[in-house]
């Protein structure tokens, strides 16, 4: 079976200071538990803030690192999660459903990619 990446991006700007509530971490709990009842979750994570993250650049032969927080970024990796799932689709749903547990005042995207397999 393939296995997705899928890539939450949150615009950390405007994301809670505190971070998720007390509830919506009860509910994602509760959805990453029937994920991995189900089979399908690999691995999954939050991310720290940009602030304490560094990129690596490669141009023109020369490497260059940026430590953060990365003020350009509107959107940034907040977490990820790796999955095994029959299809594309029953990437998206679980994807889906995951989103769907966040508070109205959340601006989030998820990019769900297959991984190359070989």
């Amino acid at each position: 079976m393939p296995r997705f990446l899928t890539l939450i991006r949150i615009d950390e700007k405007n994301a809670p200071a505190e971070g998720p509530s007390p509830e919506l971490q009860e509910r994602m709990g509760k959805l990453l538990e029937e994920i991995t009842k189900a089979g399908v979750m690999l691995d999954t994570a939050g991310l720290t803030p940009t602030s304490d993250g560094s990129r690596v650049h490669w141009e023109d032969g020369k490497l260059s690192v940026t430590d953060g927080p990365f003020t350009e970024s509107k959107e940034v990796i907040g977490g990820y999660s790796i999955s095994q799932c029959k299809d594309k689709a029953e990437a998206i749903e679980w994807t889906k459903r995951f989103l769907s547990l966040h508070e109205d005042y959340w601006t989030i995207t998820a990019e769900v990619r297959q991984i190359a397999e070989g």
